[in-house]
């Protein structure tokens, strides 16, 4: 027995119609870290979508442990026929932490310019902060990359991250920005500040 809301078919026979107005997702591409100095998404290639395919994209990033410890992982995008990786980007970054012993804990803004926010900057911009690389850890999250391909309105993208840092603290990461372009994005990079994503996977779904 099926249920219809305004004469839409919600369930039926125990399955969600993928075409209701909430939408559905779809799996793109998995890549798997390997010692890997970076980490892309380039539509077109190797059976990527990052296109108007799909008005939203989600990343997920699951058990990231870098070679180096205390990195930050970090992104940028090109738009259609840039290069470089090295769109302008302003971004904001939220934290809150606390530590094995559970006598140091509290929340508290990343506003170092240099590091953790860009004003219209063309740097990688950092999603996950002082990731450890003791062998029990690692890190996993979430990135949001909104309606990249339009010409209309700048690229949005929030992300959230669950991190066993370098000073052995379980840290809660929020950032969000957008590219200072009304230009359709269709390349995404992930890497360390510095030395190689060690081990990992990070896999694209596309929205609609």
């Amino acid at each position: 027995m099926g249920l219809v809301s305004g004469g839409t078919t919600i369930f039926d026979a125990g399955a969600i119609d993928s075409g209701i107005a909430t939408g559905s997702m779809t799996f793109i591409k998995k890549l798997t870290a390997s010692s890997s100095s970076t980490l892309s998404f380039i539509d077109g290639a190797s059976s990527v979508v990052l296109d108007n395919t799909y008005g939203e994209y989600l990343i997920s990033f699951t058990n990231i442990h870098p070679a180096t410890d205390a990195q930050h992982l970090q992104f940028q995008v090109n738009a259609v026929d840039g290069s470089g990786f090295d769109l302008g980007v302003s971004a904001w970054h939220w934290r809150a932490f606390n530590n094995e012993g559970g006598n140091d804990r509290g929340a508290a803004i990343h506003n170092d310019p240099d590091t953790f926010v860009q004003n219209n900057g063309t740097a990688y911009q950092p999603i996950a902060t002082n990731l450890g690389a003791d062998n029990d850890q690692s890190s996993h999250g979430f990135l949001h990359l909104i309606n990249p391909s339009s010409t209309t309105f700048v690229t949005q993208f929030y992300s959230r991250f669950s991190i066993s840092n370098s000073g052995n603290y379980i840290q809660d990461n929020h950032v969000c920005g957008h590219f200072n372009a009304t230009a359709a994005v269709d390349e995404i990079s992930f890497k360390m500040t510095s030395g190689a994503i060690a081990s990992g996977v990070i896999c694209l779904y596309g929205i609609k």
